[in-house]
């Protein structure tokens, strides 16, 4: 039997794994893609890419693709607490379009808002497109209809028996494996990492629907969610056609939904049912991610609620973190701890996103026996103030469920050996609220430069020496990286940018490839070479692994 070979066997072919293919073919790093399924799905599952998200887009070239595929931009993102599409609503929480948000950013510049905001896009709209730009890339062999049966690990690589969706069976040859095949992992469980957290927490079903006339027709508003007030806890959401939607209850079956969505129309409108079937809410994280050549991504490393918009989301910041990693060791200037580093990076936000997804989940679920009693729909004195109340509740909610802008992008990378380490703990990498920093290991913050672009695309796919005016010679890690093969550029910058001050004054930073800060100075460092030996997985700052 041949043996095919590749650089980088991806095992799953969802977002995540279409992203890492993507961005490793970008940086010239062959790879294959296996998916067990023979075309993307129809099914919505997420809905919301976030702004750190489209971020990563945007520098890979295809966020304007993204957006062209989903949610119309000037359409609103607001959500209602209802009863029935047809009622006036309980309440109505504004949100800005995406138009809107674009808006709002060109107008600041102190750090806080992103450079692209979120966009609502669908999963099955998402994953064909990144299938299609996976596909354009010569590098990228995209198999569908070809399962991961196995694999055995050596010091030189690894070996994978693929069976296809027709009963051939193939072997491939790689140098290492990304798991990103859900949930489910084939990957994770024949390395034998058990997952931390809660299983099986609450059940619920699951229903997308077709229905035409709908978001034309309800006079309630135009929204991205509707909130339900019934026994089911149900909730419709608008898919990017707003032609489909979905809807996710509990206390009830399958077979339950066509009535629910039904009564929730409150009018005799046409739809068809396109699906239905149950699903759980887990809050787990893989307690490894990498053995050896092997390593997992997204939800096969990390599950949680979809409350919070944090698990495609999550996973596409690992599939970014991973390409570069891997694109560097396959090139020769990865040091022996980058991969290592992988772990020690992402599992920290796993556990802190399956952490905020909780407590997201939570403050919905303390109150959620509130927001619907058998009278509420009553013409009495009671059901006036049962709606009342959930108006209310509504309000308070919001904020906590939805609006976690520094766990979206604000997340930092603690006790990693890839950082210069700085006294002091560093701002607080749990904060909900963003607040901007450029403390080694956070996400540089978007600015707009004086010209009127926006600094972070000026910033090249891989290392970059940043600086500001000349208090700070940046000569000594500009030869650093030369010696060293690490590709790399230099955007030096007058000391008179807004960013300057924002970024608390230093002269000089070294950025990664996944735009997180690696080092900064406000002098000329005396070591540089430890500085990008550090940066690039060739030497240990002695920094803990150790992460609660």
């Amino acid at each position: 039997m041949e043996t095919l070979q590749t650089p980088v066997l991806i095992a799953g072919g969802g977002p995540v794994g279409m992203t890492l293919a993507i961005d490793l073919g970008a940086r010239g790093i062959p790879c294959t893609l296996v998916e067990r399924k023979d075309a993307p799905a129809f099914l919505p599952k997420m809905e919301r890419c976030n702004a750190r998200t489209l971020e990563i887009f945007r520098r890979m070239g295809i966020a304007d693709r993204v957006r062209a595929a989903g949610y119309p931009t000037a359409y609103p993102m607001d959500v209602y607490h209802i009863i029935t599409m047809m009622d006036p609503p309980l309440a109505r929480v504004p949100y800005p379009s995406v138009d809107e948000a674009r808006a709002e950013a060109a107008g600041r510049n102190d750090g806080v808002m992103p450079l692209e905001p979120y966009q609502l896009i669908s999963q099955y709209t998402l994953e064909p497109l990144l299938k299609e730009i996976a596909e354009e890339n010569p590098l990228i062999d995209v198999r569908f209809g070809h399962e991961l049966l196995s694999f055995e690990q050596d010091e030189a690589g690894v070996t994978a028996q693929v069976r296809t969706i027709d009963g051939y069976d193939r072997t491939f040859r790689s140098s290492y494996l990304a798991g990103t095949d859900g949930g489910t992992s084939t990957v994770r469980k024949q390395l034998g990492f058990a997952m931390d957290g809660q299983a099986d927490i609450r059940r619920m079903v699951q229903a997308l629907y077709r229905c035409d006339t709908l978001y034309d027709v309800a006079p309630i508003g135009h929204g991205r969610h509707y909130k339900v007030s019934d026994q089911y806890s149900s909730g419709v959401v608008c898919q990017d056609s707003c032609r489909h939607f979905s809807i996710n209850a509990e206390h009830c079956t399958p077979d339950d939904m066509r009535a629910i969505f039904a009564n929730v129309l409150g009018a005799p409108i046409p739809f068809e049912m396109i699906a239905s079937a149950p699903w759980r809410h887990n809050l787990l994280c893989a307690q490894r991610y990498i053995d050896r050549r092997v390593m997992l991504a997204g939800d096969s490393a990390h599950l949680v609620i979809p409350t919070a918009g944090l698990g495609l989301n999550t996973g596409i910041g690992d599939a970014i973190d991973l390409s570069w990693k891997l694109a560097a060791v396959l090139s020769g200037w990865g040091g022996p701890e980058l991969l290592q580093a992988y772990e020690d990076e992402r599992r920290q936000i796993g556990v802190r996103n399956v952490r905020a997804s909780g407590s997201a989940t939570a403050a919905r679920r303390e109150r959620r026996e509130e927001h619907w009693v058998p009278w509420i729909k009553e013409d009495s004195e009671r059901g006036r103030e049962a709606r009342e109340r959930v108006g209310k509740l509504a309000v308070l909610e919001a904020h906590k469920t939805t609006v976690i802008t520094g766990i979206e992008r604000g997340y930092r990378y603690t006790n990693s050996t890839l950082l210069w380490p700085e006294p002091g703990e560093g701002p607080d990498p749990d904060a909900i609220d963003y607040v901007p920093t450029t403390w080694p290991g956070a996400r540089l913050p978007h600015m707009w430069c004086n010209d009127g672009s926006a600094l972070l695309d000026h910033f090249g796919p891989w290392f970059t020496v940043l600086r500001f005016g000349n208090a700070v010679d940046t000569a000594g890690i500009e030869q650093a990286l030369g010696d060293a093969n690490v590709p790399y550029g230099v955007l030096a910058l007058d000391a008179d940018e807004p960013a300057h001050e924002v970024y608390g004054g230093f002269g000089a930073f070294l950025i990664r490839p996944d735009l997180h800060v690696a080092w900064r100075g406000t002098a000329t460092p005396r070591d540089p070479a430890a500085i990008v030996a550090v940066a690039t997985g060739a030497q240990v700052t002695g920094t803990l692994r150790t992460f609660k």
